[in-house]
Formats: structure tokens, C-alpha cells, sequence
């Protein structure tokens, strides 16, 4: 399995955007497991996404997941959409597809799947800029 907790949600429960996003998706976002944090910005030619893995929690079990911080998770998703990026990453070590989904200015949605089979969704919330 390519994540950790058991954090999944409904299909299609993700996609409903709480209306248009005020503000970019640069900063801090932690995942709901409150446990991992990546840093997300916009690059390439300013419509892309790029993160990096920058801070694990102290719990035991993270201590696996340290060789991947500092870290990129992505070096540019392609825009798919308002506030919606789309492509390959890397999440603890593992290849997956996914799509983050930005709803508002302090929460985000990551979507990922490997092997095609192995699906998660994580609820994601700014914590800086």
C-alpha cells in the first residue's frame, strides 16, 4: 500500500468544491492524519503544481517514512481544471496517479491510486504560507 491510516472517502465525494478557491495553493498543507506535511507551489510555467515532503509527526511508524522528507512528492502536476492538478508522484516511496483538488483557501484533496487498484483520499488543510 502506497499510504498509511485508513483515511478513505466516498467516490465522488471528493469532487464537490465548496465553490472556487480565493487563494493559490502555495504554502504548508497537512494531511488529515495530521501526521505528514507537504509544501505545494506553483511552477513550471506558473500553472503547475510541485510539492515536497517537510515534516513527519514523532510517531513511531513515521520513522519509515523518513528517508522521503525534503524530498519532492511532485514536480508538476498539469492543471486539469479550476484548482485541480492531475499527474504521477511519489508518496512514501511509492509511484501512484492522482489529483490534488483545491475547495477553498485552507483546504485541498489528494487523491491517489496505485497499481490502479490501490485508491486513498486524504482531506488536506493549509497550515502556512
Amino acid at each position: 500500500m502506497f499510504v498509511k491510516g485508513n483515511h478513505s472517502a466516498a467516490p465522488g465525494q471528493a469532487d464537490g468544491a465548496a465553490g472556487a478557491a480565493q487563494a493559490g495553493p502555495d504554502g504548508v498543507w497537512e494531511l488529515d492524519s495530521h501526521d505528514t506535511r507537504i509544501a505545494l507551489a506553483l511552477c513550471g510555467d506558473g500553472s503547475q503544481l510541485c510539492g515536497t515532503l517537510v515534516w513527519l509527526s514523532d510517531v513511531d511508524y513515521n520513522k519509515q517514512y523518513e528517508p522521503y522528507l525534503n524530498k519532492p512528492v511532485t514536480n508538476g502536476l498539469a492543471p486539469s481544471g479550476p484548482n485541480r492538478w492531475k499527474g504521477g508522484m511519489t508518496l512514501f516511496g511509492k509511484k501512484i496517479s492522482g489529483t490534488i483538488s483545491q475547495q477553498s483557501e485552507t483546504q485541498m484533496t489528494l487523491q491517489g491510486c496505485a497499481l490502479l487498484v490501490i485508491c486513498k483520499t486524504y482531506q488536506m488543510f493549509k497550515v502556512s504560507e
